[in-house]
């Protein structure tokens, strides 16, 4: 163990260094009237979309009562606390935060309904139109929506959201926010972070959609929910369509369509890909099939993948990760979607895309969604560029404890505790549990249209971890296509489809011999520092080997890839994830800097 990096790793207390105005390229750019304009839900996409972000007025209170007066001007959907929001103020968690602005006349409806949708709203949010509260919804990092239609007047609509945010005094989900910003932990946000937008529909429409494919016979089954909205007591009732069409389109041409009676609110339409228009997913070849969806009136268009990720042993009795029934090497990066001027929110779709392809021409076919859900559209990039996505679950509970959870592990990596001792890993609160749980099944459901994605992570390194044979079992029954990494680092429960292991300090080697079923993955490793000046939005640097200058920085890199990293595939090693895509505040071991305009690499 290189003892004198494992010192130098350790997190210090500090009062954190004021953060310098640090941009990318596309928040230069940023201005009220493009931003994120892009559809924010590429799996299903319908034609009526109005967005909504732009300037907003906005105030911070004590109070639980809408202010009289607003404190400003805020750029949706960037939260208070990033310089693109135009506030650069930090939400305190005895604080409101408040969203006012009126809706677009809507005289056009002609008898549809108007669905109002959030891409995500941190903590706990909620909603009224012309004062009167039409839903709330708790979570930071999932979409919601609801119709508004009833509730809106002629004239002007008034759109209200009131927003709390515990940040890291609660026991919520909320990944790597913290209100003292330091090491591993960053800028804590709020509010509004993701895409607000309407969408127009008839009384009856396609509400949820997702595809289950099966590699090994070409079946592909389109799972529906369908919203009922024309009984008679809507105003805006319509004759209920009969059926749903649905139709197959590759390479530009229609190869099948079908179609089944309207029965009920979820449906279900099986089809057979044709042999001769077998296409597989893979990140060389991120070929994607387009549907078309009709029911009645209601015109959507959608997408889905052949592909299939396995564990399969070898003729050596090794078990490895498979891609289509084929041994594929995961070369992977972590992925903390942090940017200096928009925190969790990208300034564009652009920057989205720049991160993917980025790390594509590195060598890179997987990333690993770092404790954080994205936005739909940074999945549909992913799906369609070609890039493998590990998607960990976002991690809470009580105060992190750093001595149990970090450090004991990194000098005693064979050290075993079990997850039933709540209070040792920090998840006393059964409320908190159970809120975790929810979180962690609806981004689930969220999340598994995307064929990108081949493994769930429910926790990482021990942080707020409980129970974890049985969330694997929770998690295997909701989506069985896909594999788990049940506990990435340490701490590990016999459970899941990986032995996952984090080594920052010591050679690196395949330690585990009896394999079982379980192949052997190093989801962790790396985290070289070299802060570049002007580049980063802090002095204090963080990382877990430090180098000085980019020379130094890219040769010690290659050189540990080619000599300690890539040798261990013969010896079982299944994959690898380098930490990390960027640099994060004073974390500079980012193969791109904060604001992308160096890569380290290049």
């Amino acid at each position: 163990m290189d003892i004198k990096d494992a010192i130098k790793s350790i997190i210090k207390p500090h009062d954190g260094d004021a953060l310098a105005p640090l941009s990318t390229v596309w928040g230069e750019q940023t201005a009220a009237d493009n931003v994120l304009r892009e559809y924010p839900r590429p799996q299903l996409q319908r034609e009526s979309f109005l967005c909504l972000n732009g300037y907003w007025d906005y105030a911070i209170t004590t109070s639980k009562t809408a202010p009289c007066a607003f404190d400003g001007k805020i750029l949706v959907p960037f939260s208070p606390e990033c310089s693109l929001s135009g506030v650069n103020r930090q939400l305190l968690p005895s604080e409101f935060l408040w969203y006012r602005t009126f809706l677009p006349d809507l005289e056009f409806l002609s008898g549809k309904r108007v669905i109002l949708h959030f891409g995500a709203i941190d903590y706990h949010a909620g909603v009224y139109i012309n004062r009167q509260p039409v839903t709330s919804h708790k979570g930071g990092y999932l979409p919601f929506c609801a119709d508004i239609t009833d509730f809106l007047t002629d004239g002007q609509n008034e759109l209200l959201i009131k927003v709390k945010d515990p940040s890291d005094e609660g026991c919520q989900p909320r990944g790597k926010q913290t209100l003292h910003r330091g090491g591993i932990f960053y800028t804590a946000q709020s509010g509004i972070w993701q895409t607000v937008w309407i969408e127009l529909v008839p009384a009856v429409y396609l509400e949820n959609l997702w595809f289950e494919t099966d590699y090994d016979t070409g079946e592909v089954t389109a799972h529906m929910a369908v919203c009922d909205k024309s009984s008679p007591q809507y105003a805006s009732s319509q004759e209920a369509p009969g059926e749903i069409s649905l139709s197959v389109i590759c390479s530009g041409s229609e190869i099948l369509a079908s179609s089944l009676p309207l029965s009920s609110e979820r449906v279900t339409l099986s089809f057979t890909i044709p042999q001769e228009h077998f296409h597989p997913w893979s990140p060389e070849d991120p070929f994607l099939y387009q549907v078309r969806l009709s029911l009645g009136s209601d015109k959507v268009q959608s997408y889905f993948a052949l592909r299939h990720y396995s564990i399969e042993k070898q003729k050596d009795g090794i078990p490895v990760f498979c891609l289509n029934h084929r041994p594929c090497f995961l070369m992977g990066v972590l992925d903390q979607g942090y940017w200096p001027d928009g925190l969790y929110t990208a300034p564009s779709d652009e920057a989205l895309i720049y991160d993917i392809t980025a790390m594509k021409a590195l060598g890179f076919n997987m990333l690993r969604k770092h404790i954080k859900v994205e936005s739909a559209r940074w999945y549909y990039h992913c799906d369609r560029l070609g890039m493998i996505v590990c998607q960990d679950m976002v991690n809470g509970g009580s105060k992190y404890r750093m001595p149990v959870i970090n450090y004991l592990p990194t000098l005693f990596p064979k050290l075993s505790l079990k997850d039933s001792n709540y209070a040792l890993f920090s998840r006393k609160d059964k409320s908190a549990r159970k809120q975790w749980e929810k979180e962690c099944a609806e981004t689930i459901e969220h999340l598994r249209f995307f064929p990108s994605i081949a493994i769930w992570v429910p926790f990482n390194e021990g942080w707020g971890q409980f129970d974890a044979a049985r969330i694997t079992d929770m998690i295997r029954k909701k989506d069985p296509s896909r594999l788990i990494d049940s506990t990435s680092g340490w701490f590990d429960q016999s459970c899941g489809d990986f032995i996952s292991i984090h080594n920052y300090f010591r050679p690196l080697s395949v330690t585990e011999k009896k394999w079982g079923s379980r192949a052997f993955f190093l989801s962790e490793y790396g985290g070289f520092a070299c802060h570049i000046k002007n580049h980063s939005s802090v002095e204090r640097v963080f990382g877990y080997k430090r180098f000085d200058s980019l020379e130094e920085f890219g040769r010690a890199y290659r050189e540990f890839i080619e000599k300690s990293l890539l040798p261990l595939r013969e010896q079982g090693l299944c994959g690898a994830v380098y930490t990390q895509v960027s640099d994060v505040e004073e974390e500079v071991n980012g193969l791109l800097t904060y604001d992308r305009k160096v890569n380290k690499l290049v």
